[in-house]
């Protein structure tokens, strides 16, 4: 007898040590500290972490994607005021102003109680905790994915996937993903498994592989498509910056078949393109 209680003593010891090595449930922030935040896992220990300085770009200055912009303005005006709203994702061509976008709502509406959570997508398995954590709270959080990409069998695609519609505990309704994505279906596709796909009554029905990649991406309520500029919408970004960086109109008109240069040189009309041309173009008129 002796002896079983002093092996239950050691063991009590040594969960003891253990839970003072383990990590704990992340500590809340100081929500008035910010507006965006990001969620980092350091030495085993999640939190997140307050953004002091958040990008300041606006609505006004995503040229050419009005329809995308409005579209996503009116399912986030929804969510701030308490009404139905879905899970939003971005896809489409790179530097067309996908993740700008998101970060642009954040500095129209945080002064209505918009708050954002940027997780990189190896965190996507601390999601449920994430909700946890955030869902008492009177602010309405955008959790922000950005360049989301799977593999097979990642621990985190389930992890989003049950999130965003397949857990039996129902996520908090001041809670909703935004994530931006290069793949519609969010995983690699391949030629093989086209041949998986089969007839019933006439209608083609996808194989299982197939069919497991569309269901992430449709448990996302909204979808946006983004395309690449056409030349004179790239002229129109670079105008806009230019204006923006303080050039006069005169140098704008002039700076045209420069700008278009430097996109070729980039291999790119995108709005980054149009935006780091603009940079450029206007610093060498401060030298």
């Amino acid at each position: 007898m002796n002896e079983f209680a002093d092996l239950i003593s050691r063991a009590e010891r040594v969960l003891e040590r253990l839970e003072r090595i383990l990590p704990g449930p992340a500590a809340e922030p100081d929500w008035a500290l910010a507006t965006a935040f990001r969620w980092r896992r350091r030495h085993g220990r999640a939190a997140l972490h307050p953004v002091s300085v958040p990008h300041a770009i606006r609505l006004a200055d995503l040229q050419d994607i009005d329809e995308q912009k409005a579209r996503i303005e009116r399912n986030t005006r929804q969510f701030l005021a308490g009404r139905q709203a879905n899970n939003v994702l971005l896809t489409g061509a790179r530097g067309t102003g996908k993740s700008s976008l998101i970060k642009a709502l954040l500095n129209e509406y945080a002064d209505r109680g918009l708050r954002l959570i940027e997780v990189d997508k190896t965190d996507l398995i601390d999601l449920p905790e994430i909700v946890e954590l955030v869902g008492g709270r009177p602010e309405r959080f955008i959790l922000f994915c950005d360049d989301l990409s799977f593999e097979e069998g990642e621990d985190a695609y389930k992890a989003l996937k049950s999130v965003l519609d397949g857990s039996v505990a129902a996520v908090s309704d001041n809670v909703l993903v935004y994530a931006t994505s290069n793949r519609r279906h969010l995983m690699p596709e391949y030629h093989d498994e086209n041949l998986q796909a089969r007839h019933v009554g006439g209608e083609i029905h996808p194989g299982e592989a197939v069919e497991e990649k569309i269901s992430l991406s449709e448990r996302f309520g909204l979808w946006l498509s983004f395309y690449p500029f056409s030349q004179d919408e790239y002229l129109d970004i670079v105008a806009h910056w230019l204006r923006e960086f303080g050039v006069p109109e005169a140098e704008i008109a002039a700076a045209r078949a420069e700008a278009l240069q430097w996109a070729l040189m980039r291999g790119s009309r995108s709005g980054r393109v149009a935006w780091q041309f603009a940079r450029d173009h206007a610093g060498q008129r401060e030298g």
